[in-house]
């Protein structure tokens, strides 16, 4: 590890460099939320479809971020650095010029390959750049910038889609890129390269079966789950090949994962604890956006700003939350708090109205932002704190592999669910719909309509799938809300750490 580097005058344009490539990345798994409504025109979508523009980019990065030690070890870490950065700047180029569906998913996943390491070589650079004395403020930053990232996605979202449009949401990576690539060519050293012999059948195996995960609960609510057949061969080949994966990992002696690292209570529970709260959290954030345009008729730039008080909230927690820390606070406790909070501010959202007004949101969102900058310092600290040195990189990319993964499902599970929720809202509310009925004869002369007018039909449906959807959206909140309760019971399932191993895991 460098010792010197305190005195090194181009430090800080070191932590813009990865910085910059950290958040871009971490970006471009929501920039694209607010937009999604304008690309389905577009690209000729629905809204099944359009999601795969969401889950193919996360899929990609999840299934080669537990790479990134061996690419480092291989390609050295500056020199792939560089590689990720030229990469994702072309496949952004390429989703802002997509004239379909099929070619947007192909460079959405183009720039989920290219962008899968950014994120732990990150933390590897300044964990190899900066000197102990200096770790701690330069990972509080680095921390604000993870999770500030996906929260204010929207907000940009939005603005560029209504100041330009939605292709200017991949065309504004290409400036970022190539600043990036000035830094890191100018003031980031690189690491030695290394050989061995890789791992080619676990590589594999593990690509084989996120794929195939991925692809099971993207199609399985547009197949109808297990009466396809095609469902039920992608869930055999998932549960094939992870099981297989997980036994040939435990017996060889280099595997491509190192799957013994979850043998750390901490580490375990910890990643498992993150891919709840993606899949629960940045899972409602994803769709928020659109509920606001479809039933509230928020622009995309309005729908995006109400995004911003979580941004900043969590921004300003998580700066507190590291003095806490240092002040010998529990970090149990603090998750535990942070957990609680976002499972509070999600309930609420599931007893809103549709005559909710701004003020709400701005309020739930600061409060929701506070929760989310109390979750993710203290857990990081903890689930390294039990690690040895040697392990940190590689764990890493398990751990942000855990975040990316659980954003996915959980994308893919809220999207699938509120779907099948607002059919069965829809149909249940069909059945009301009766000459008899008091209060649909109430509606009827509230609207000055009758049955006999035929746009009253027309009427009717409208207010009916409206009611449909919006029911969805709050049962949707409900069962995100229980999906972080569960995650704050795991809590209890952490070790405390020494305080000499939560000095040494802050510096990671």
């Amino acid at each position: 590890m460098t010792t010197t580097t305190e005195l090194n005058p181009h430090r800080w344009y070191i932590i813009a460099a990865v910085m910059l490539s950290t958040v871009m990345e971490i970006l471009d798994t929501t920039i694209v939320n607010v937009s999604l409504p304008h690309m389905m025109g577009s690209l000729n979508a629905d809204r099944d479809q359009i999601s795969w523009i969401l889950t193919s980019y996360i899929v990609a990065a999840g299934v080669l971020m537990p790479l990134t030690g061996f690419l480092v070890g291989r390609l050295g870490s500056k020199r792939l650095l560089l590689i990720n950065i030229v990469g994702f700047m072309i496949a952004s180029m390429l989703c802002g010029t997509a004239t379909n569906l099929a070619a947007m998913v192909f460079f959405r996943l183009l720039q989920g390959i290219f962008g899968a390491s950014l994120v732990p070589l990150s933390q590897f650079i300044l964990r190899e750049t900066f000197p102990l004395s200096e770790q701690p403020k330069v990972m509080a930053i680095w921390g604000i910038g993870i999770m500030s990232a996906p929260i204010m996605g929207p907000t940009l979202g939005g603005f560029i889609t209504d100041t330009l449009n939605w292709r200017w949401i991949f065309f504004i990576n290409i400036p970022i890129c190539i600043i990036d690539l000035v830094l890191v060519v100018m003031f980031i050293k690189g690491s030695e390269m290394g050989k061995g012999a890789i791992d080619w059948l676990g590589m594999i195996l593990m690509i084989v079966s996120i794929g195939a995960l991925q692809l099971f609960l993207d199609r399985g609510q547009v197949d109808d789950w297990f009466a396809s057949d095609t469902i039920c061969l992608l869930f055999v080949i998932f549960v094939a090949t992870f099981s297989y994966f997980l036994i040939h990992s435990w017996r060889v002696a280099n595997p491509i994962i190192n799957i013994r690292l979850f043998a750390d209570r901490n580490f375990a529970f910890g990643t498992l604890m993150v891919a709840f709260f993606a899949a629960s959290i940045i899972g409602c954030i994803t769709l928020l956006p659109q509920m606001l345009e479809s039933l509230y008729g928020y622009t995309s730039e309005l729908s995006g700003l109400m995004m911003a008080p979580r941004g900043i909230t969590s921004a300003i927690t998580m700066a507190m939350v590291g003095r806490f820390m240092m002040n010998g606070v529990d970090g149990r406790l603090i998750i535990s708090v942070g957990l609680a909070i976002g499972a509070i501010t999600l309930w609420q959202m599931s007893q809103i109205t549709l005559e909710m007004n701004m003020g709400f949101l701005i309020i739930n969102g600061c409060i929701q932002g506070i929760g989310i900058g109390c979750f993710f310092l203290p857990l990081t600290a903890i689930v390294y704190s039990s690690l040895p040195n040697s392990a940190i990189a590689e764990a890493s990319g398990l751990f942000n592999f855990g975040r990316n993964l659980g954003n996915a499902i959980g994308i893919s599970i809220l999207i699938s669910y509120l779907d099948r929720d607002s059919q069965a809202n829809w149909n249940l509310l069909a059945t009301h719909i009766k000459a008899n009925n008091p209060n649909f004869t109430h509606w009827l002369t509230r609207h000055n309509s009758s049955l006999s007018d035929p746009h009253t039909l027309a009427k009717l449906g409208n207010t009916i799938n409206t009611q449909a959807n919006f029911i969805a959206y709050l049962h949707t909140y409900q069962i995100a809300a229980l999906v972080l309760a569960a995650a704050c019971v795991m809590t209890l399932l952490l070790k405390a750490p020494k305080k000499r191993q939560l000095a040494a895991a802050d510096l990671h």
